[in-house]
């Protein structure tokens, strides 16, 4: 095996209503499971056209009055008219939560901002997802509810107060800090969700939050959140996703694809599915690129990511996470067609199914809560030349009691510092594999099937966390 350069395998082959969700609390399915759309849904097609500057609505736009009524009644009027178009001209419109109807676009206008206001209790309380659990929270700045066919277009641009962002602080329900801090843009239960063409900035808070949602096309956005728990886009028990020609940099997550967390999660089967990203670029300064989970324990299906641009990556530009007690599994993966110019924390990709997040309340027990993976693929990949990489695949973190079913790893070139580790994985592949640079074996493995695996060097194993017992009492959604 040559140490600087090597081939592998190349042989092988309601702004006050929905305040406790009864959908959510039952379990029961929000949507039908309509096949996926190869179009973005058709939003903001009726016959209104409403400016929420108009006398009748009176919206200021001065940095200082608050809007919220003005721009919320713009909104509610477009609704009962049929739907249609509510413009935001140029200004900037300090606001509170504002919630968008059926049928129903908010365009905002070149130099209009919307500006989140400082005041916590400008946004409402209702029943949010935080960390895969539904608990009591503030909603997203510009948010919907139960509806279909909304959206916002651009080319202006909406501003959350950093002063908001952060993690709720007690025991969930234990009083005003316990609830979940705002999003900036949530959609709850919405079936055809567009956003086009706007940018957003915000800190310690997820940008942009579907959840439970079906048919969400979202294209041309630009996301600056630099600081931790700013996530980009997170994708929440979501099905039919499309997320495309995006620039997102974050200081956690650019993208995260997220299912719920124990037995919560697991019993509602809220999976995400059918999620394409493509034509993107990233960059993070604090976590990882795309990341899909910790939160898995609905399911993550058939993902694809194509034709991405990966610039900067704190940890890895591409990770996978999950451990015990989440239960459910993460399949049918797909990258390819990616360029990656920056990782100097720890490398291009690292799946970690052992000890990713916190364990959390009534985890998923035995066996049936060790998360599978199944059928990844990462292929086309081409690390730049001035790119310094750390790591190129930490696949070591699998359970040797659930191992990893069907790996690929084809035509992956550039350099990098240290090369594949695999533990506890079936029918791998790898060929193509040309990098350059590294120091120690490229590959090595540790209960590892497949082809392309000559040569390998022995890996070491990873602590196995001890598995969750038994619960004493059946576990109820309540």
């Amino acid at each position: 095996m040559e140490r600087r350069e090597f081939l592998l395998g190349s042989a092988g082959v309601a702004l006050l209503t929905k305040m406790v969700p009864a959908q959510v609390a039952t379990g029961a399915a929000a949507h039908p499971n309509p096949a996926p759309k190869a179009a973005p849904p058709k939003v903001g097609t009726g016959p209104a056209r409403l400016n929420i500057r108009d006398e009748a609505f009176g919206a200021k736009g001065d940095g200082t009055t608050k809007d919220t009524l003005a721009i919320q009644t713009a909104l509610d009027r477009c609704a009962v008219l049929g739907g249609g178009e509510v413009l935001v001209p140029a200004g900037q419109y300090l606001t509170g939560s504002i919630q968008l109807r059926s049928n129903t676009l908010l365009r905002l206008a070149e130099g209009s901002v919307l500006m989140g206001s400082p005041d916590m209790d400008d946004y409402l309380v209702t029943t949010v997802r935080w960390e895969g659990r539904w608990i009591p929270g503030h909603i997203g700045l510009v948010n919907a509810i139960d509806a279909h066919n909304v959206g916002m277009a651009g080319p202006g641009k909406i501003a959350g107060n950093e002063a908001l962002g952060g993690r709720p602080v007690g025991a969930i329900g234990s009083g005003p800090k316990s609830l979940r801090h705002p999003a900036l843009v949530e959609f709850i239960r919405c079936d055809g969700v567009f956003l086009q063409g706007f940018s957003t900035t915000y800190a310690r808070m997820w940008n942009v939050h579907p959840s439970n949602c079906t048919n969400v096309w979202v294209e041309g956005l630009t996301i600056r959140s630099n600081t931790g728990n700013g996530d980009g886009i997170d994708v929440d028990s979501c099905k039919h996703v499309h997320i495309s020609k995006c620039d997102i940099a974050t200081g956690d997550d650019c993208i995260s694809l997220k299912s719920g967390r124990g037995l919560e999660g697991f019993t509602l089967k809220q999976i995400t599915e059918d999620v394409t990203i493509e034509d993107c670029t990233f960059s993070d300064n604090i976590f990882a690129c795309i990341g899909i989970g910790s939160e898995t324990s609905g399911g993550i299906k058939d993902v694809k990511v194509r034709r991405c641009k990966f610039t900067g990556a704190k940890t890895f530009a591409l990770y996978i996470k999950s451990r015990p007690g989440r239960g459910a599994a993460l399949e049918d993966l797909l990258f390819e067609d990616l360029d990656v110019s920056g990782t100097y924390g720890g490398g291009l990709l690292r799946f970690n199914l052992l000890a990713s997040g916190l364990l959390g309340e009534d985890p998923v027990p035995g066996l049936e809560g060790i998360p599978q993976g199944k059928d990844f693929t990462f292929r086309n990949i081409r690390i730049a030349p001035e790119a310094v990489v750390p790591v190129l695949v930490d696949g070591a973190g699998v359970h040797p009691d659930k191992p990893l079913q069907g790996l690929t790893i084809e035509n992956i070139t550039g350099p990098c510092k240290k090369g594949i580790t695999l533990a506890n994985a079936r029918a791998v592949v790898i060929r193509g594999v040309k990098v350059t640079g590294f120091d120690g074996p490229l590959l090595s493995t540790l209960n590892v099937t497949g082809v392309g695996l000559a040569g390998a060097a022995k890996a070491e194993a990873l602590k196995t966390p001890d598995a969750v017992p038994a619960r004493e009492k059946p576990f109820k959604l309540e």
